[in-house]
């Protein structure tokens, strides 16, 4: 448990869903981890508890809260032990529909997310041959008459895509060759993944170290109703960015409370385990790592909380959210390897959850964007000078 828990904000909060988590053990998630199964009791739970809708409007029967309140919660599901990877998306990838989308697809969706009878899951961006580098992807979405769109193309690592029921799509109306920006020309889609799957749709899962229920996804002259267009067509790039800084700072939540876990085992271990006679804890080989990854961990957690503020006034957080970001997930990193040190070939015994956890933290240094270019982007703004390719 963190202890200084209730001076953070939203301490009610963390209580509640810390309370939740106590009905998912260590023993749910390394079941699941084992045939890499989905959690859809854990998943079940944080919806009628109304967790997963903290961002959607009240009038629209979520909780109307801001982005700091699903920060905490998620921090609080890593913190325990648990995995927000599940979920989380639906939290991000809200807020393009909330700021960008008609009063009709709020009101067909939004309820629906609420009270759980929807899932908005799976984010189509990332394809095989862009990666990061998303104003070059490849799928089209190419317009027939005025009711439809006709898309065709592949994502992949697309998470979650077997238990969502809708996707965020990012695909190319306009070819890049016919637009002055290669921004430009990229639209954003709601697919309703239910009609689509076997009538344009694939998905084949990928098998990770990591049991994040990561897929590719194959579309074969998919139809989507243009209704289903969000805003304007040709603009879907700057909406994509618009839910990129949320997605930065939650994701920076998650790896802060991998590192609160990590580091409440170390310190668990370290004061338990007797070897010579002492307790190893107060060997200072021990205690370095775990204090400097602590320092980290509440280094991140302070930017993390300044792009927070700044992302609930309106105002421009994108070096906050990424910075945060990275720093998290060194600091989620650092402690990890502090946690494994510590417990020795203890740390990579399933039992302990250490391993499991060992390889969750991981992923945040890759996804969803790479340390290596969250640097290179701060390079060329502190220096001031055109990266090199």
């Amino acid at each position: 448990m963190d202890a200084n828990a209730n001076t953070l904000p939203h301490a009610e909060i963390r209580e509640e869903v810390r309370k939740l988590c106590a009905r998912f053990p260590g023993e749910y998630w390394r079941e699941l981890d084992a045939r890499r199964g989905y959690p859809t009791e854990f998943v079940k739970a944080l919806t009628e508890a109304g967790y997963l809708g903290a961002l959607i409007p009240e009038e629209f029967g979520g909780a109307g809260l801001g982005l700091s309140a699903a920060s905490a919660i998620l921090e609080t599901v890593h913190a325990e032990g648990c995995n927000g990877a599940a979920c989380h998306a639906q939290m991000y990838i809200m807020g393009t529909i909330l700021k960008h989308g008609s009063a009709e697809q709020k009101e067909r969706y939004l309820p629906g997310i609420a009270d759980g009878s929807l899932r908005l899951q799976a984010f189509g961006v990332t394809e095989p041959t862009s990666g990061t580098d998303t104003t070059n992807l490849r799928t089209t979405a190419v317009k027939q008459g005025n009711d439809k769109y006709i898309v065709n193309g592949q994502k992949i690592w697309t998470s979650r895509a077997e238990h969502s029921d809708l996707m965020l799509l990012l695909a190319r109306t306009t070819p890049k060759d016919q637009v002055t920006k290669k921004t430009e020309g990229l639209s954003t889609f709601i697919v309703d993944m239910r009609q689509a799957l076997g009538n344009g749709l694939t998905i084949r899962p990928i098998r990770t170290m990591m049991n994040h229920n990561s897929c590719e996804v194959f579309f074969d002259n998919m139809e989507v109703p243009a209704e289903n267009l969000v805003g304007v067509e040709g603009k879907g790039f700057r909406y994509i960015l618009d839910g990129m800084n949320a997605e930065r700072l939650l994701i920076a939540s998650e790896s802060i409370g991998d590192a609160k876990w990590f580091t409440q085992k170390s310190v668990a271990y370290a004061k338990e385990r007797v070897l010579f006679g002492r307790p190893i804890g107060q060997n200072q080989g021990v205690q370095f790592p775990i204090a400097k990854a602590y320092a980290q961990m509440r280094a991140a957690e302070a930017l993390l909380h300044k792009g927070l503020e700044k992302f609930e006034a309106g105002l421009p957080c994108g070096e906050e959210a990424n910075t945060a970001k990275m720093l998290a997930a060194d600091a989620a990193w650092a402690a990890a390897e502090a946690c494994v040190q510590t417990h020795g070939g203890f740390g990579f015994a399933e039992e302990y959850d250490v391993e499991r956890k060992f390889r969750e933290a991981r992923l945040y240094q890759v996804a969803p964007i790479s340390t290596n270019l969250i640097l290179s982007f701060l390079g060329e703004h502190v220096l001031g000078m055109p990266r090199s390719y």
